[in-house]
């Protein structure tokens, strides 16, 4: 079934990117597989489950997106239709990829850990005059922590690495959230 937001978005996408996104659309209804997307400038494609795909298809993954080509935001990138790979290769994968969707296959993604956060002297020197403003950093996860933490680093100038602390031991006095302003209370 053919989505009405889908035919707005591909008649309203530059003209040398509607063939490339018909012809793309055509080949495939069947769950959520691949993204495609008109730029100023290009098209792009690609599956959601790239790296799956590649151990399903083989040597053929590599036509479908090759090294060397350019890719962006959202996949491959696309100047004209002549650019595709074969349709019996993109119908090939798009089964591939309906039928790891079927069988719920899903990619594995490693979870990247960050060091923790190590606070600077400055920051430290100043938790320990301030008990409720210790506490409450302490009470944050690392990411909480790291926002403050990256905030004050972040500054060039002492004047403003002075403000920011200041203000970071006021708003952690008070129990906040470095972005405190924009959360939902």
């Amino acid at each position: 079934m053919k989505s009405r937001a889908v035919d707005a978005y591909i008649a309203k996408s530059p003209a040398f990117a509607r063939p490339i996104l018909e012809h793309l659309r055509s080949l495939m209804h069947k769950g959520i597989v691949a993204g495609m997307a008109a730029f100023k400038q290009h098209a792009a494609f690609g599956f959601w489950s790239k790296r799956l795909l590649e151990e399903v298809l083989g040597k053929d993954a590599e036509k479908l997106s090759p090294k060397n080509a350019e890719s962006g935001m959202g996949g491959r990138k696309f100047l004209s239709l002549s650019e595709l790979p074969p349709d019996a290769l993109l119908i090939r994968a798009i089964k591939a990829a309906v039928a790891l969707n079927e069988e719920g296959v899903r990619p594995t993604r490693e979870l990247r850990k960050k060091p923790p956060v190590k606070p600077p002297p400055y920051l430290v020197a100043a938790l320990r005059k301030n008990a409720m403003a210790k506490k409450t950093f302490e009470g944050f996860t690392p990411s909480q922590q790291r926002e403050y933490v990256e905030w004050l680093t972040d500054a060039k100038q002492e004047a403003t690495r002075a403000r920011r602390l200041a203000t970071t031991i006021e708003w952690l006095a008070e129990g906040k959230q470095r972005n405190w302003k924009y959360q939902n209370c």
